[in-house]
């Protein structure tokens, strides 16, 4: 299944993405949510459409799509973890995840504008895969992480570099801000997903391709990201895990190149779909 949320900021409604059409499923009567995942909520809705799919209303293509998830507790995120984008930014090649968060607030649907910050001068762009926890994970190995994993979505981790290289303190003060993190434009499940590990990631900046890569550059595969950040928190049913981006990005070229108003972001993932963001200026 792709899972979808669709409908005005903040009363977004349930959906599911088909192979030509939206439909609604808002009359399952439940979100995607952590609740909705805790409680084998995919294996439920599969169950209800069986006999309620054809009474689904249809979803204009035209409808504003949210974030395939409701606010998870967390999102995790993985640095530096393809090994040509941490030779382009002068990194060493970790020796195990870099990890770092994301605010909640951040998040939002998949063709939602970028807000550029206040003072922001150098924001920047990330193709990523992200991981969304179908059941709680708690120091668990690796061979048992795919059972923990409901499915994967499509992520941009927008990034403030001053912010978060040049401040005092962790990355999260430019990874976090607000419209930082757009997800979507589905969730699919991943029986969906033949190989999370060898899948082809890209992102266009006003058409021009700057990232090409494949999660087949991944440093520390999906299981292995999955098992390690378990052993030092708990995930979440609903919990995203954004697995890293691929060189291209605005920071490793030379001179460095960041976003302006205006300027739009067009981004895909093998078997995930498009976004499109335009940055616009803080107001």
């Amino acid at each position: 299944m792709k899972l979808i949320r669709f409908g005005s900021e903040g009363q977004e409604k349930p959906g599911l993405q088909l192979e030509d059409k939206r439909i609604d499923v808002s009359a399952f009567g439940e979100d995607f949510n952590e609740k909705f995942f805790e409680t084998n909520g995919l294996e439920r809705l599969e169950d209800w459409l069986k006999t309620n799919q054809s009474n689904c209303p249809n979803v204009d293509d035209a409808v504003r799509l949210g974030s395939p998830i409701g606010r998870p507790s967390k999102l995790v995120c993985v640095g530096l973890n393809y090994a040509k984008h941490a030779e382009e930014t002068n990194a060493k090649i970790p020796s195990e995840p870099v990890l770092f968060f994301k605010s909640t607030t951040a998040i939002v649907g998949p063709n939602d504008n970028v807000i550029i910050p206040k003072n922001s001068v150098k924001t920047d762009w990330e193709v990523e895969l992200a991981i969304v926890i179908g059941k709680k994970a708690s120091y668990i190995s690796v061979e048992e992480a795919d059972d923990h994993i409901a499915g994967y979505v499509l992520h941009n981790d927008v990034s403030e570099r001053a912010f978060q290289i040049e401040r005092e303190g962790q990355w999260c003060k430019g990874k976090g801000c607000d419209t930082f993190a757009p997800l979507g434009p589905f969730m699919a499940t991943k029986d969906e997903i033949k190989d999370a590990n060898n899948l082809n990631l890209w992102l266009d900046v006003n058409g021009e391709r700057l990232q090409d890569s494949s999660t087949s550059d991944f440093i520390f595969n999906i299981q292995h990201c999955v098992s390690y950040i378990s052993q030092f928190m708990t995930l979440l049913p609903g919990d995203v895990i954004s697995t890293g981006t691929p060189f291209g990005v605005g920071l490793g070229f030379q001179p460095p190149r960041y976003l302006k108003p205006g300027d739009v972001m067009r981004l895909g993932i093998e078997g995930l779909g498009v976004q499109e963001q335009t940055a616009v200026a803080y107001k």
